[in-house]
């Protein structure tokens, strides 16, 4: 196995950790990415020598996708469960870009600020229910980030693994 595609694909797993957390890096497609390399060129085996089968690949690929689909679904269930409306949504995702600006804390306290002041000042709601919604607008953010991170790190795993 090269060592150029060693270091790309060790690289696939690492930006979809980073991606998970950064918004707009797509983070578990890209760890996939990862892994599909190592499938086609890498020849890659696990310690028992039993090589990366198409069957892996492909759960990963469901596993992608469904997260991927989840992450977006998960915030605005959250928001709205709290009582948040679409404001809301886009003062989180306004929030968490302007926190990217002062790390670590910017992104979580972006997103709880972006959506309390969406609620606050655009959609009209009182200062109680804007944080009801802005604690649900934060929640969702962490779950979904928290899934991403999840089977981005798996992933980072398998990769490793299969580089033995």
């Amino acid at each position: 196995m090269s060592t150029a595609l060693i270091v790309i694909a060790v690289l696939c797993g690492i930006i979809g950790i980073v991606g998970s957390i950064l918004p707009g890096l797509p983070g578990p497609p890209v760890s996939w990415v990862g892994l599909l390399l190592l499938y086609i060129w890498g020849e890659g085996m696990d310690k028992a020598g039993d090589p990366m089968t198409l069957t892996f690949l492909l759960v990963w690929l469901a596993v992608t996708i469904i997260v991927t689909i989840v992450d977006y679904v998960v915030p605005a269930k959250f928001t709205a469960v709290t009582g948040g409306s679409k404001a809301a949504g886009r003062g989180a995702i306004a929030g968490l870009i302007v926190g990217m600006f002062v790390p670590p804390v910017g992104i979580f306290l972006g997103t709880f600020l972006g959506a309390f002041l969406a609620e606050l000042l655009l959609a009209g709601k009182d200062g109680w229910q804007s944080l009801k919604s802005a604690f649900g607008a934060l929640l969702g953010f962490l779950c979904g980030t928290g899934i991403k991170l999840a089977a981005s790190g798996i992933m980072l795993y398998y990769i490793f693994v299969f580089l033995s």
